[in-house]
């Protein structure tokens, strides 16, 4: 059977079904937008290129707010963290507001240091009636450097050196009980007046800590681990009666006596001229 011109040409073949892989690999493929005009649907389609990104609102383009796919979450996180230190500043700000006006009681620091006071009550032991009368008073003040180490030993290992600074006074003082009977001797026309007082004696040194201070101290390594195991409380008194020894030791070549001596002498002649007396001697007897 003869067969028309039109009819040798091979005959159109329908389009194929997608097979699992052409599915799988259109599904993993990037949709693309097509950029065919909307006022020209007779045209022809051009080849899809990447599709340009719509405005706010605009079919297709990511919204203002960052709330597209693959975007909102960490803009959800991050508004929400603003939101919470907003809320916590302005609470803060509240408080120290309330608390300006008195309503609610000082903040104080949780963790302050607390200093608890069990100390006993001051015993009375005794009670000394004194007859003295100090006549000067002098300030000193004294560098100790005491070192004690052992022979043979390294200083870094076994050693002990504190440099301390101490200030301290020691009182000059006329002890008017020791006056004997006979001291004092007045002339017949009551003008004139002898009076024999004890020499002047120095009183004990005071060590005034306000003062004094520890100004440099270094120490070995085995005494810093024995001291870990059991400190000595006691470990500066020897210092401090060091001291207190230099001290009393200046006083007593410091001319205090002296001072003494003549401060006394004026302070009976002016008290004694008040009375009517003219002559006032005054000598002193070494005990």
């Amino acid at each position: 059977m003869a067969r028309d011109a039109g009819s040798n040409e091979p005959t159109r073949e329908f389009p194929g079904y997608p097979t699992g892989d052409d599915l799988k690999a259109r599904s993993s493929a990037t949709p693309e937008w097509s950029t065919d005009t909307p006022g020209d649907p007779g045209g022809p389609a051009g080849p899809a290129g990447p599709a340009a990104p719509g405005g706010p609102g605009g079919p297709g383009g990511p919204t203002s707010g960052g709330d597209g796919p693959g975007g909102g979450g960490g803009g959800g996180a991050a508004r929400g963290l603003l939101l919470l230190l907003g809320a916590a500043a302005l609470a803060v700000v509240v408080l120290l507001g309330i608390q300006a006006t008195g309503i609610l009681p000082e903040f104080r620091n949780p963790f302050a240091k607390e200093q608890t006071d069990r100390s006993q009550p001051p015993l009375l032991k005794s009670i000394q009636d004194l007859s003295r009368y100090v006549a000067a008073e002098g300030n000193f003040q004294v560098v100790v450097d005491t070192q004690n180490d052992r022979r043979n030993v390294p200083d870094f290992l076994l050693n002990e050196r504190t440099l301390f600074v101490g200030a301290g006074s020691v009182e000059a003082y006329v002890d008017f009980t020791k006056i004997g009977e006979g001291a004092v001797v007045q002339s017949a026309d009551g003008k004139s007046v002898e009076i024999k007082l004890p020499a002047p004696q120095l009183g004990e040194t005071n060590l005034d800590m306000e003062k004094s201070y520890v100004f440099a101290e270094q120490r070995g390594l085995l005494n810093r681990l024995g001291d870990l195991v059991g400190n000595d409380p006691n470990r500066q008194q020897q210092v401090y009666q060091l001291a207190e020894d230099r001290i009393t030791a200046a006083a007593r070549d410091s001319g205090l006596s002296a001072r003494a001596e003549e401060n006394t002498r004026k302070m009976l002649e002016g008290l004694l001229r008040s009375l009517g007396y003219q002559q006032i001697t005054v000598t002193y007897i070494a005990a």
